[in-house]
């Protein structure tokens, strides 16, 4: 009876040091999964307010029908071009009147506005350098008046842009670190409860190799069991996401979320097995009275 009650008491013993492991790994998975989870859609934010920045083209008076459909057409081919929207001169003078409040019409006698078409490029294209270098080749058509665009707020936004992905990108990092860390710790504390046993095996005679292999393993399936957990918990934080922010469009990006799930849990086997193959290795080349 006696006997039962120790074997009792180890193997719950074991089952909380385990249950600890996981939970500890879980957790800390889970907090990344969920960082990358936001820079994956920070992304989307940064490319969808670039994709606002309309560029407009003026064009004159005199500008016969067929040439503002050529170029319409020209513009729609170019690889950088989301969408294109052409503006009568009478549909600006409503938007304007609307804006106001006040017919200018009236009090002008005439309509001094001009035709336009305005151009939302896609995000990747939307910079200085691309933009200006678009502008001037419009500039130099015939019937274009002028070309204009916010260069202020596309130079505010690429730099606040590059400042949010190098702290994002540093804070990632030191996460990282946390967590190597954390797991790290939690594995040494599971390796130490057993560094008699791991002792015993190597003075019967068992190679150094042959007494990791067991606890590599083990650790191994906890960091499955760990990363499966956060993934759930991680799934769960995407499904309340897209549900209350479904303008994000979450499961668009299926590959990114792949690959996101992937990198969990290919992180969760890595540092198991790294930290478990140096605990194990530590307490292997210690002699026996360093145990005490």
């Amino acid at each position: 009876m006696k006997k039962k009650n120790i074997e009792h008491y180890q193997r719950r013993k074991l089952l909380n040091s385990y249950f600890s492991v996981v939970l500890s790994i879980s957790f800390v998975l889970f907090f990344l999964g969920v960082l990358g989870l936001f820079l994956i859609n920070g992304k989307k934010i940064a490319s969808h307010f670039k994709e606002q920045i309309a560029m407009s083209i003026y064009l004159k008076d005199n500008a016969k029908d067929i040439e503002i459909t050529q170029l319409q057409k020209k513009i729609q081919l170019d690889s950088a071009t989301k969408s294109i929207n052409f503006i009568t001169k009478e549909e600006a003078a409503e938007k304007y009147i609307r804006d106001i409040g006040e017919d200018f019409l009236e009090f002008l006698g005439y309509n001094p506005l001009l035709n336009s078409i305005d151009i939302n490029f896609n995000s990747n294209y939307v910079n200085t350098i691309n933009l200006e270098k678009r502008k001037k080749e419009i500039e130099s058509i015939d019937f274009v008046d002028e070309v204009v665009y916010d260069n202020p707020l596309v130079k505010l936004l690429d730099e606040n842009i590059k400042k949010i992905t190098l702290i994002l990108l540093f804070i990632t990092s030191i996460f990282v670190l946390i967590a190597v860390i954390l797991i790290n710790s939690s594995i040494r504390l599971s390796i130490y409860s057993k560094r008699f046993l791991i002792k015993t095996m190597q003075l019967v005679g068992a190679t150094k190799s042959f007494v990791r292999k067991p606890f590599i393993w083990n650790h191994v399936r906890l960091g499955i069991i760990s990363s499966i957990v956060s993934l759930i918990a991680l799934s769960i934080i995407i499904v309340q996401l897209d549900n209350y922010l479904p303008e994000l469009k979450i499961f668009q990006e299926a590959n990114e979320l792949i690959f996101l799930f992937i990198g969990i849990i290919s992180l969760g086997i890595g540092i198991t097995a790294l930290s478990t193959f140096f605990a194990t290795q530590k307490y292997l080349n210690l002699k026996s009275n360093s145990f005490y």
